[in-house]
């Protein structure tokens, strides 16, 4: 009997939401709005690209489960829909860094 843990269909949701983290703009949304919920403007005005294209980012993020949204009259704020996130880009960040250390290390720098 197959363990729970080992269901394909668990690794193709894990791999949707990794999918939607693998992006530059992505991240820095992230960023954003991991202290503070933003809407769409604030954020075009923070990552200095048009507002069409932050509105696809973050759809990208809600499809996921990782930004949540809340209207307030014609304004729609976003918010970070989990608190784990700044763990998970933690570790990720200390990845790159031992693997840069690694390649300056094996470079004699």
């Amino acid at each position: 009997m197959k363990s729970p843990r080992h269901n394909p269909a668990r690794y193709e949701a894990l791999a949707h939401v990794l999918k939607a983290l693998a992006h530059p703009t992505r991240l820095r949304i992230l960023e954003a709005i991991e202290q503070k919920e933003h809407c769409v403007c604030e954020l075009t005005d923070m990552l200095g690209i048009d507002q069409s294209t932050v509105s696809k980012h973050l759809a990208a993020l809600r499809q996921v489960g990782l930004v949540r949204s809340r209207k307030d009259g014609v304004m729609t704020y976003y918010a970070l829909n989990t608190c784990c996130l700044g763990t998970l880009l933690e570790c990720i960040e200390g990845v790159v860094a031992e693997h840069l250390r690694q390649q300056q290390q094996a470079l004699g720098r």
